[in-house]
């Protein structure tokens, strides 16, 4: 059985919104959380402005972390977008997972995805599909 990554349904809301913001470009940003749940969004610019690739400039990055410890949450997970392929690693995203203790969630803009938010956890080059349970 795939082990459980847990998230309020307001941060997947707030996240499928953000894809449909640009669904032609990768859109990306942190997920936060207490508890073991997820319970925040913080939406960041795709510095690399791709459809198959993205990238939080540092200086973002850094900022959001720095407001995470501030707020007593913990950061739990990184999500993006597929505009144009299935939702699942890809081999950039598999190389470039560099927190293997937090949820990559991958979601698709497109209609006809079976299942348009997909979590995986990456270590170590292998990627292993969430259960995401909605609380």
């Amino acid at each position: 059985m795939a082990e459980v990554i847990r998230v309020k349904n307001e941060a997947l809301k707030q996240m499928a919104n953000h894809v449909l913001q640009e669904p032609r470009l990768e859109c990306c940003g942190l997920l936060v959380g207490k508890d073991g749940v997820i319970t925040r969004i913080f939406p960041a610019t795709n510095e690399a402005a791709s459809a198959t690739e993205y990238s939080i400039a540092p200086a973002e990055l850094f900022r959001y972390m720095r407001e995470i410890r501030a707020a007593g949450l913990e950061f739990m997970g990184i999500y993006h977008s597929h505009p144009n392929g299935d939702n699942k690693p890809s081999a950039r995203d598999i190389a470039q997972a560099y927190y293997p203790d937090v949820a990559y969630f991958i979601l698709s803009p497109r209609k006809d995805t079976p299942t348009p938010v997909r979590a995986f956890s990456i270590r170590e080059g292998e990627a292993a599909e969430l259960n995401v349970q909605i609380v």
